[in-house]
């Protein structure tokens, strides 16, 4: 029952107390506190309707209830108690004091939320290895290193200055310390330093919340570096033929040690020192001259050209050119000079400009434009260089055929036909043809045909070709039909008609043909009746009466008779063989009169005479056929 009855009186007196008066409370509480190391940091705490014990515990741990906190030497509570004042405070503030800390009303049952201590340590001054002063070589690449070490809270950053410039491309690390021992933090700073980093200073900062000025370390750099070169011409602008002076300046640490000089990459044999004398010409225009300066650190290229005056000097000449009809032709050529010279192009033997310009360019050409292009260009402004370039283009198109003047033929006489061929591309073949057949090559009968090169083509229209038809033998058709001289290629096919002339003896040489005939048909009679004679006198007395018939050969060696009784009997046709020689010269023909058959066709009269019939006697009729007379017109 007693158990039962203290639970009810606490109630009791719970509601009695209420009712007397307000009930304790918080004034103001505790708050997070960040603190430097070594600084004096102050938890504030009021209560408001308590007058009873007030104590502070530190992670749970009661610091005790008195204000000056025996045991705790660096800690007391301090404030207006009859305010219900109870602030804590700790000085100097050391890293064991970061904690949670709580203000208890004991007698009250009243704790206060828990406000948790920072601690703050600044960093220490960092360090740049090598510094102060950093030896480096102008254009190689390094790293600097700034260290902070220490157990700084939080960690600091460090960074790199120039003039009070940050810089960049920083990278940063941190070392976890060890037992026992502080960490620490790095920043490397990569930098490719020139000559003008020469006596600079750089400055490495550590900074954190708990210093927020940061802390400084300088350095200074001492660069070494090789020649920084100045190359200077006078004059820069000159006539070709000018003499010029080159200048070649140098700073460098270490001092420098050498000169060299090239033109265009190849060294300038006797070059020494930082001067250099040239005459100009055209080639220092595009080999520039180069002067390079040593020193134990390395060394360095400068190189300049000239601005070289001369006249055009052909570089590129134009291409031949060869395009179907039809299509477009472009030529270019090139020329070189300072100032630029005009180029303009025309067409050999004329004078109208086509273009001007290193290219040409003629739109869907035709046969009429085949032939020589000029590209030209005109002489510098000290009237030296200059000139001319041809090239030839080439229109490719069905073959053109042309009949060449052929000399007149002689019936059954040579002859010859011919035409000329102009044709790009070259033909196929080249045929000849007539009404009953054509040849292209070799002989056909009377027919041979020959080609062969011209002996100069036509410019622009490809290769000559000259055909020959050549006739043995001509007869009258030759000279009444037409021959057709016909070539091929892949882009058409061209002709032309050529006829045969016919050539007639003239009428002088006629008469002395006529007068030939007739001498030789006169000797050849007196020759026969010679040897009639002389065989006649070594005859037989029986062989004197007949009636005698002479034949002569080719190869003549007598002539023969027989009696009237065989020429009684005998027919006309069987009076004697008539026997023609190789040649068919000479026909030998017994008649009742003696008559020699004219070899002119009656342009002459030849006739032999001779006594009557006697059995001494040997008449002879003689026919001459000479060819080439007997058919005269």
């Amino acid at each position: 029952t007693l158990r039962m009855r203290v639970p009810a009186l606490l109630v009791l007196l719970f509601c009695f107390r209420g009712s007397a008066g307000p009930s304790p409370h918080f004034l103001q509480q505790p708050e997070d506190l960040v603190v430097l190391l070594g600084e004096e940091a102050r938890l504030r705490c009021a209560l408001g309707a308590y007058w009873g014990l007030v104590q502070w515990t530190k992670s749970g741990l009661a610091l005790g209830g008195q204000r000056d906190l025996p045991g705790w030497s660096r800690y007391w509570i301090s404030g207006n108690v009859a305010n219900g004042q109870h602030d804590l405070h700790i000085r100097p503030v050391e890293l064991e004091d970061e904690a949670s800390y709580e203000c208890q009303a004991t007698q009250a049952g009243l704790r206060s939320r828990p406000a948790q201590l920072h601690v703050l340590v600044p960093p220490e001054v960092p360090q740049v290895l090598g510094g102060p002063s950093v030896s480096l070589i102008a254009g190689v690449p390094v790293n600097l290193t700034c260290r902070s070490r220490g157990d700084a809270r939080p960690t600091p950053e460090l960074l790199w200055f120039r003039d009070g410039v940050r810089l960049d491309g920083t990278t940063f690390h941190q070392t976890l310390p060890k037992e026992g021992t502080p960490g620490s933090v790095e920043s490397t700073l990569t930098l490719t330093p020139s000559s003008h980093d020469d006596g600079a200073t750089l400055v490495c900062r550590a900074r954190s919340q708990a210093l927020p000025a940061g802390r400084d370390t300088a350095i200074t750099l001492s660069l070494q570096y090789p020649p920084e070169v100045t190359l200077s011409a006078s004059p820069h602008t000159v006539q070709e033929g000018e003499k010029v002076t080159f200048l070649c300046q140098a700073t460098a640490q270490p001092p420098v040690t050498g000169y060299r000089w090239a033109k265009g990459g190849s060294p300038v044999l006797g070059a020494r020192g930082p001067r250099l004398e040239v005459v100009a010409d055209a080639s220092f225009l595009t080999e520039p001259v180069s002067c390079e300066v040593s020193n134990a650190v390395g060394s360095a290229n400068r190189s300049t050209a000239l601005d070289v005056l001369f006249g055009p000097i052909l570089q590129a000449k134009p291409e031949p050119v060869s395009v179907d009809v039809g299509e477009d032709a472009s030529f270019s050529c090139a020329w070189r000079g300072n100032p630029l010279p005009r180029v303009t192009w025309t067409r050999r033997g004329g004078a109208q400009v086509l273009g001007s310009g290193a290219a040409l360019r003629l739109p869907s050409v035709g046969p009429e434009d085949a032939g020589d292009y000029v590209c030209r260009a005109e002489p510098g402004l000290s009237g030296q260089g200059g000139g001319a370039a041809e090239a030839r283009l080439t229109v490719n198109a069905p073959p053109v055929v042309t009949a060449l003047h052929s000399e007149p033929a002689f019936l059954r006489g040579p002859a010859r036909l011919q035409c000329l061929v102009f044709a790009s591309p070259a033909p196929d073949a080249v045929v000849w043809s007539w009404d009953e057949g054509f040849l292209e090559t070799g002989s056909r009968g009377r027919f041979l045909v020959e080609t062969f090169p011209a002996p100069e083509g036509r410019g622009g229209q490809g290769p000559g070709l000259i055909s020959v038809l050549h006739i043995s033998g001509t007869q009258e058709s030759d000279f009444s039909r037409n021959f057709n001289c016909s070539a091929r290629n892949r882009l058409g096919e061209g002709g032309a008609r050529a006829s045969l002339g016919r050539r007639d003896l003239l009428p002088t040489v006629r008469i002395v043909a006529g007068v030939a005939a007739a001498t030789t048909t006169l000797l050849m009679v007196i020759t026969g009746v010679a040897l009639c004679f002389w065989r006649h006198g070594k005859a037989s007395a029986s062989f004197s009466e007949q009636k005698n018939l002479m034949r002569i050969p080719g190869s003549s060696d007598g002539c023969s008779s027989r009696g009237p009784e065989e020429e009684e009997t005998g027919s006309r046709e069987d009076r004697g063989p008539i026997v023609h020689t190789d040649h068919s010269d000479l026909v030998l023909e017994e008649e009742g009169t003696l008559e020699t058959k004219d070899p002119t066709n009656g342009y002459y009269k030849v006739r032999g005479v001779s006594p009557p019939a006697s059995p001494d006697s040997c008449v002879i009729s003689l026919q001459w056929k000479s060819p080439g007379i007997s058919n005269f017109p």
